[in-house]
């Protein structure tokens, strides 16, 4: 990741931790490349000294990925949560469930990833957590604020968090089938807005995540980016049409098909209503003819 010098005290507890966590195998990423460079130095000192984050910005603006490459920074395991309308406390917590052991039964319980990464000081990954209901979430307010503790209402456990133990969540705002995030939730994270990336950046952040190696056809991709974003925050596409996400897989289906085919597949074809499929061909037709 790019990261400016580290404070010397900061860059101690990155060390410290990356000894810790050492004996985990498989903590990887590939580098998350931010169009301002503050962004990661600033997210990797808020995680060092144990705050909680909340990654606010647009689909595929590489949120998940940066908390990967956050993850792997600190060579820590991270325990997930996808936020649905669906997500229960057992989704979070864990569950009871009927075990055999020596030929007799008796009721285990199985934890859920909240207290799993309590419990071994890991990272705790939230997504979209807006899409959760208002109602679902209240129980994990002691667990994001100075207490870092719950009781697991399963089981009566008062669980405290390990030190090294921090929540990174993401959140896409006015996404369909999100609500406005609880005043009191959101007062638990240090917000970091994560913007479109363009320019010289998306092009090395192509070249690293797609097959296609092509520079005058990744160009031409960053061109077709450029005018898809400015259509969004003009409010002609959905958000959905300038996902580097989506870019990432046109350019994929670009190394073997026409890029006009893979454009219509990786991006028109993700969306709903027929004009925005033809604003995307006809802007992609300006590059791609």
């Amino acid at each position: 990741m790019n990261i400016t010098a580290l404070p010397e005290q900061i860059h101690s507890i990155v060390e410290k931790r990356k000894a810790q966590f050492s004996q985990y195998d498989g903590v990887k990423a590939t580098a998350y490349i931010a169009q301002n460079k503050d962004l990661v130095t600033d997210t990797v000192i808020s995680l060092a000294l144990g705050k909680n984050i909340l990654l606010k910005g647009p689909t595929g603006s590489g949120k998940t990925k940066l908390s990967e490459s956050l993850a792997a920074y600190f060579g820590q395991p991270v325990h997930s949560i996808n936020c649905s309308v669906d997500l229960d406390a057992e989704a979070m917590l864990g569950f009871k469930t009927i075990v055999e052991t020596d030929g007799k039964t008796h009721i285990d319980f199985v934890e859920g990833p909240v207290i799993q990464a309590m419990k071994n000081g890991h990272l705790l990954y939230i997504d979209e957590i807006n899409m959760a209901k208002p109602e679902t979430l209240p129980i994990l307010n002691g667990v994001l604020d100075y207490r870092r503790q719950i009781t697991n209402p399963f089981t009566g456990e008062v669980v405290q968090a390990q030190p090294t133990f921090s929540v990174i969540a993401a959140v896409n705002e006015g996404y369909a089938g999100t609500a406005p995030m609880n005043e009191a939730l959101k007062n638990r994270f240090i917000i970091f807005d994560i913007p479109y990336i363009s320019g010289d950046v998306l092009f090395e952040v192509l070249k690293q995540q797609s097959i296609l190696q092509d520079g005058t056809l990744l160009r031409q991709f960053v061109s077709l980016s450029r005018d898809l974003t400015t259509l969004v925050e003009s409010g002609r596409l959905p958000e959905e049409a300038s996902s580097i996400r989506a870019l990432v897989d046109a350019c994929d289906l670009a190394l073997y098909i026409p890029p006009l085919r893979a454009i219509e597949s990786a991006i028109a074809g993700k969306l709903d209503d027929e004009r925005e499929k033809a604003a995307v061909l006809n802007t992609a037709e300006t590059w791609f003819a």
